[in-house]
Parts: structure tokens; sequence; C-alpha cells
């Protein structure tokens, strides 16, 4: 067997050990829609740990999944868990994937600025996606605008797979309903489009520190939304983390870093880093809920 390796080059049977938990390099697999918050992340790692290597590339959430079950890829960012499938495919080949939740995060909705439609029920909306609202003027005889255009950025993304669970229940999207091929397309067919609905994941217009998430939120308008179940005329919420908090924006989703590295190697230093007080402080800047910081809530007003 010695001679065997030897002949064939036996280095190459060995596994890569070279990185640590602060060291190396690391590829990660993310859901385009936590570009902005996963981009400060790297960053931010990066600068603390100059001899670690964060490179993160944005694919749809299908994807992403795919890389990681054919070990493509040792970390992923999701806004879904593991199945349990999934989970039984890992015990089966004795790989470790550990979950963690890192976030949760909203879809927020975006109509164009001219729009004088900026309030929906979640009724209301769920009409718009299964095909029973096409037009504008159906939720508001006052509304000129044309036939409503519902946009969201790609199929397999996790925004698409979120609209499916939630509304479809298996049935086939209307024909208004267009994928693109990114956010931030989203947010340009939306700026143009007087008679557009977008779909988006919150932190593209959450930080205030952001110029690009300020200029994106000066293009558009963030809809409101109110859940069916509440009676009073005010309840209107838009995607701010108090109102996800709360449980009173009624499209969330948790977010989840899966990590299928069996040592402890960078990308379980960068999974840590995500769940503590750094990386949650970032989670809380782009605008999305932090999973492990607690969160005070301050009442100002009536």
């Amino acid at each position: 067997i010695v001679i065997l390796l030897a002949a064939c080059g036996g280095d190459a049977f060995k596994p890569d050990l070279s990185d640590t938990p602060t060291s190396g390099n690391l590829n990660i697999v993310s859901d385009e829609s936590f570009e902005p918050l996963m981009n400060a992340q790297a960053e931010t790692f990066m600068a603390l740990y100059p001899n670690a290597k964060i490179n993160v590339v944005y694919k749809t959430e299908t994807e992403a999944f795919n890389d990681l079950m054919n070990d493509s890829v040792k970390v992923i960012i999701a806004g879904k868990d593991l199945s349990a499938e999934q989970q039984n495919y890992f015990k089966e080949h004795r790989v470790m994937a550990r979950s963690n939740k890192i976030a949760i995060d909203a879809l927020a909705l975006i109509v164009n600025k001219e729009n004088p439609d900026s309030l929906l029920t979640l009724s209301q909306f769920s009409q718009i996606i299964t095909g029973s609202i096409a037009r504008w003027n159906t939720l508001n005889p006052k509304n000129n605008n044309d036939s409503i255009a519902v946009v969201f950025d790609r199929s397999g993304s996790g925004n698409f797979r979120y609209l499916k669970e939630k509304f479809l229940h298996q049935q086939p999207l209307p024909p208004y309903c267009y994928a693109l091929n990114s956010n931030k397309e989203v947010i340009e067919y939306v700026q143009n489009k007087r008679n557009a609905i977008g779909v988006i994941g919150v932190s593209w217009i959450s930080d205030s520190n952001d110029t690009t998430a300020l200029s994106f939120l000066n293009q558009v308008k963030v809809v409101a939304l109110k859940n069916d179940t509440s009676v009073e005329f005010t309840d209107y919420y838009k995607p701010y983390q108090a109102y996800i908090a709360l449980k009173q924006y009624p499209l969330t989703r948790d977010v989840f870093l899966i990590n299928r590295q069996s040592r402890n190697g960078l990308g379980t230093g960068f999974a840590s880093f995500v769940a503590c007080d750094h990386g949650q402080r970032l989670v809380r800047l782009k605008g999305l809920l932090p999973a492990t910081m607690p969160v005070r809530i301050v009442r100002t007003g009536n």
C-alpha cells in the first residue's frame, strides 16, 4: 500500500489541514438576498484576522444547497435550515453538518415612487401572488396604474421558495410574475415601472450608513403590510427591526449558516464570529434581527 501511495502521489490523499479558525482560505456560498450582510461579515472578519481570506460567492438557495451536499463548499448561508432528508444524508455519510441560526430576515415589498398604493393587507398580497388580483384599480379605483407586475430575484432563490411555500401551495405563478437576476435588478425594475411590485431581502434597503442602500430607498417606496388578524385600521407595518421582533410584520424567515467542516478550521471560526457579538452587531446594522443578541425596543410617542 505504501508503494502504491508513493507511486500515485500519496500527498494527494491527505486532507487539507492548512487552515485554522482565524487563518487560511474559505469559500462560502450565500443566497444573493443576503449579499449586503455577508459582504460586511466577510470584510470585518478579514480586517480582524489578516491571515484569513473569506471568498463569498452569491448563487440561488437551490445552488447553495447543491454545492453543500456534493462537498463543493463547506459553508453556506440560506433562508432555511437543512431538511430531514438532507440531515439523514449527512448522517449516512458520517458528516457532521452544523446549522446555526444567525438572524431573522424579512422580505420587503417595494413599489414605484409614483404608485399611490403602498399599504397592503397580507390577504391582498396573497391574491396578487396567486392571480386573483391582477390590476391595481381592483385594489384602489383611484389608482391609474395598469396591470400589476410582480418581480423577484431568481427562480431557485430563497425569496422565490418563500413565496411558493407561503402563498402558492403547488400552484403555478400567474403570468405577470417575473424572475430577474438579482435583488438589485428588482429595485431598478421597480424604479422604472409604475405598475411593478418587487420582492427583495430587507438588508438591501436597511443600512442607514450604506450609501447604496440609501440611494435605493430614494428610488422606491417600501410597502407597509397588515396581518389579516389585526382589526385596527392603523396596523400597517414596514419591515423594521422592531416590527420583526414583535412579529407584527408578517413576511419573516430565519437565516442559517450551515457548516459541514468536520474539524476546528476557518469555517468553524467564521461561524463563531457571525454568531457572536461582532457578527450580531453587523446583523443589526444591516436591518435584520439578530438571532443571539438581546434586542431593546424603545417606544416613542403614541
